[in-house]
């Protein structure tokens, strides 16, 4: 039994999909620009106010983005609070940056989920057999799109 109570299995596969160490440095420098901007009064006393909410904002904002993770155990794969049972998967296909950007754009299927993170380039296509769920396949980021394979297979 999980840790949670959940009764879910080990996972197989787990991968976390972290936004780049350098993004917090980034929003960093912007919530320091726009909190420069800011001057609540004349009051030399209020302008901390918006370095004091735009800048740990900016780092809450960057971990928001980047605190889910992937993760396939024995009987489910799950991402982003969604999951599908494995039995459902008829087949995977690796997809680098280019082709994932496309299946997601016009050539993609409407009815298809879609959880990708846009500073993570490959994918992978799950093809779904299921036929109460109208969902034809589902496209997700990952780094590592031939280890979520092999899991998937195991």
């Amino acid at each position: 039994m999980s840790p949670k109570g959940s009764g879910a299995a080990p996972p197989i596969y787990r991968e976390r999909l972290r936004t780049p160490w350098w993004w917090y440095p980034l929003a960093l420098g912007v919530a320091v620009i726009l909190a420069a901007e800011f001057h609540v009064a004349d009051l030399a006393l209020t302008d901390w106010i918006p370095y004091g909410v735009l800048v740990p904002a900016a780092v809450l904002i960057v971990w928001w983005l980047g605190h889910g993770d992937l993760r396939i155990d024995a009987e489910e794969l799950h991402v982003r609070g969604a999951h599908v049972p494995r039995r459902y998967i008829s087949g995977a296909v690796a997809l680098d940056a280019r082709t994932l950007r496309r299946l997601i754009g016009r050539e993609g299927d409407p009815l298809s989920f879609v959880s990708i993170r846009p500073w993570i380039g490959p994918g992978v296509q799950l093809q779904l057999d299921d036929r109460d769920d109208p969902t034809p396949y589902w496209v997700l980021s990952t780094r590592h799109p031939d280890r979520v394979i092999a899991a998937l297979r195991a």
